[in-house]
């Protein structure tokens, strides 16, 4: 809670209960854990399917001494 609403008889300040709010916080903080988890499977596989699609998209193509190549595109 703010300030402000400390100072004033506001219905938040009133039904403010510390014992529930601190159980509350124990139990967020027991479940961060989980979010975490589920938020880095989660990236691992959107890596995945980026990798995935950049191999079925490359066209794989193999250089021999005195192939012609564009080192640098230039925009001219």
């Amino acid at each position: 809670m703010i300030l402000v609403e400390l100072q004033e008889n506001s219905p938040r300040f009133q039904s403010f209960v510390a014992e529930e709010s601190n159980k509350g916080r124990r139990m967020n903080l027991d479940l961060l854990e989980e979010a975490r988890d589920h938020a880095r499977i989660n990236s691992e596989a959107l890596k995945r399917r980026v990798e995935l699609r950049h191999k079925t998209k490359m066209k794989p193509r193999q250089f021999k001494v005195a192939d012609l190549v564009i080192r640098k595109a230039h925009p001219y």
